[in-house]
């Protein structure tokens, strides 16, 4: 790959940020970077990932694995007897509020989850009864508590050794006794006022990494490791560039500040790193997805342009004390809230005859990426959604976007009907993978929205600061011309190859979509609208379906006394919701009757 010159900045040399380890050689390669800012990539290849020595019954990570991939080895049920399945326990989650996000964790036979309002609990996985709960008493905003984008969610825990781990809305960061609930120690790991967390914190060697949002409140986005023992903080890791003259934390910034213009920091730049997170535990990688600017229009955040690294980007750090290893950039200059914090998920896969460790995403652009983990190399990109108008391709060379004339509606002051639209073609709803299919199982999304730049922002802090119109004002309806029809469905379920990088089958989804579950059994799981449903992972065959309450999470699935469960929340978005877990196996003996 060639780094494209910016018109908005010279083209520079390309230089190595930083020296990271004594096995890693940094050298520059290319990147989406349009500068000459180069991306930071190791030639020294790591050892073969270790066979996994048996079938995983638990669901001790956020993804399963360290590589994010929730598919599970379990074969007990099939695509032949998944119609067997019966409600085996259901507890219902005694706080009510947003939507249920998070994948629960199970170990020793107990369950961990978070419901809404940063609420955390256990249960016996066998049987649903609580063992403990902690409700942080977090007030809405309206009462003064965080500011949320998007909602009072939470993604999950993290377990490590005995201590449940937690962040909370209000950005404190909690580790708990997981026998007793018992706090063992709390860091509040971001400024009070306009950060939150909503993400599930990540574990990689002895160290719990947590990363925040609050771009549309005007933050500037990082992640931080903590000792996962103690608490104590171990290493911070900025996303975007602060004010120069205050100086800069590593070369790393150095180099992106040169990919801004004018006094970004005002308003903080963004590029919050509120989900997206996996670790190659034999690379020491730890790679991180970073969000939109801050504001969102381009043209008031960064006047004369600038890709604004590492706005919507895919970072590889180095594991041990955060360092920037290499960067790749989904969306240059990002002007659409397009963030790149969408589910990472590491692969090996055989591209073109030879092995390749691949990092894979689907971000909001609409893009699925296949890069190189190692390097930050694009080995392919292309469209999933049905409706994408803002850029035509991914330019194989520079890795860079290919954008329609239209697509910079400050650039051009005039507004313009785009796909997707702010909430993507995809969000934080995560894909799973099928060793045995080779495929991705992918919730998708169509989505349009109307972007316009507002005439001028005057930053206002605990407020949404887009420097668009979206909510409101600009262009009246009536003046903005015809609005363009998606072709695509709402809501979608795609069996994705990532090594042709297209589409296999599909299925419509039946309303707001959570993430996917796949196992051996040949069963993809599904929570949509307000159901679960189980596919055949080959085929997309429709098999079974059992109502779970709308505003569905992801299913994770374990065995307990030689017995397969599978267990999801839902029924959760409003005040006065009852917000459920909801457990199935086969042949259970329930009065309740999981439909067909």
């Amino acid at each position: 790959m060639k780094p494209s010159p910016s018109p908005a900045l010279p083209q520079r040399n390309a230089r190595a940020l930083m020296s990271v380890m004594a096995v890693f050689a940094l050298s520059a390669c290319s990147t989406s970077s349009p500068e000459g800012v180069a991306g930071i990539a190791p030639v020294a290849m790591p050892l073969p990932r270790p066979e996994n020595p048996a079938p995983l019954t638990e669901w001790t990570a956020h993804g399963l694995d360290f590589a994010e991939t929730r598919f599970s080895p379990i074969d007990q049920i099939d695509s032949d007897n998944v119609g067997r399945l019966g409600v085996a326990w259901s507890w219902e989650i005694p706080r009510a509020g947003a939507r249920l996000e998070a994948t629960p964790l199970i170990s020793d036979g107990v369950l961990y989850a978070t419901g809404p309002r940063s609420y955390v609990y256990a249960v016996d996985a066998r049987t649903g009864e609580e063992i403990w709960h902690w409700d942080p008493a977090i007030p809405d905003e309206s009462e003064g508590g965080p500011s949320a984008c998007c909602g009072d969610v939470n993604r999950g825990v993290a377990l490590y050794n005995d201590k449940i781990i937690v962040g909370l809305l209000d950005g404190r960061l909690v580790a708990f006794n997981k026998a007793n609930g018992d706090i063992e120690w709390v860091q509040q790991t971001t400024p009070p006022g306009d950060y939150s967390i909503t993400g599930a914190p990540r574990i990689a060697g002895d160290k719990v990494i947590i990363g925040n949002g609050g771009a549309e409140y005007g933050v500037r986005g990082y992640v931080t490791a903590y000792d996962a023992d103690t608490g104590e903080q171990r290493w911070r890791t900025y996303t975007v560039p602060g004010n120069p003259a205050d100086g800069f934390e590593n070369e790393a910034m150095r180099l992106a500040a040169e990919t801004w213009n004018g006094e970004w920091w005002i308003v903080g730049g963004g590029g919050t790193a509120w989900d997206a997170m996996a670790y190659d535990d034999v690379a020491n990688l730890l790679y991180i997805g970073t969000g939109n600017g801050a504001p969102w229009s381009r043209d008031i955040r960064s006047p004369g342009g600038g890709d604004n690294l590492y706005l919507s980007s895919i970072l590889a750090l180095n594991a041990d004390d955060g360092e920037m290893v290499w960067y790749y950039q989904t969306t240059p200059g990002d002007d659409w809230d397009y963030t790149a914090t969408q589910p990472l998920m590491l692969l090996d896969l055989t591209i073109d005859g030879r092995e390749r460790q691949v990092i894979v995403q689907a971000p909001k652009n609409g893009f699925f990426y296949v890069v190189d983990r190692l390097t930050g190399e694009l080995l392919s990109a292309e469209t999933f959604g049905d409706d994408v108008t803002w850029a035509t391709e991914i330019d194989p060379e520079s890795g860079r976007p290919v954008e329609t004339a239209e697509a910079r509606y400050g650039m051009n002051r005039r507004g313009a009907y785009l796909s997707p639209g702010p909430t993507g073609s995809h969000n934080w709803r995560p894909m799973s993978w099928n060793a045995e299919t080779g495929l991705v199982y992918l919730p998708a999304q169509n989505t349009q929205s109307y972007y316009e730049m507002a005439d001028s922002l005057v930053y206002t802090q605990g407020r949404w600061n887009t420097g668009t119109t979206i909510r409101g004002g600009g262009t009246p309806r009536a003046e903005r011309g015809e609005r363009p029809e998606l072709t695509g469905p709402r809501t979608m379920l795609l069996a994705w190859d990532p090594v042709t990088n297209s589409e296999v089958w599909r299925a419509t989804g039946k309303g707001g979509n959570g993430g996917t579950l796949s196992t051996a059994g040949n069963l993809v799981f599904w929570g949509t609208g307000n159901v679960m449903v189980a596919y055949d992972a080959q085929s997309g065959e429709e098999l079974w379906s059992a109502e779970v309450g709308r505003n569905t999470a992801t299913p994770a699935t374990y065995v307990l006394d030689g017995r397969q469960y599978i267990t999801i929340a839902g029924g959760s978005g409003g005040r006065n919701d009852a917000p459920r877990v909801t457990t199935f196996t086969l042949d259970a003996l329930s009065a309740a009757d999981p439909g067909n």
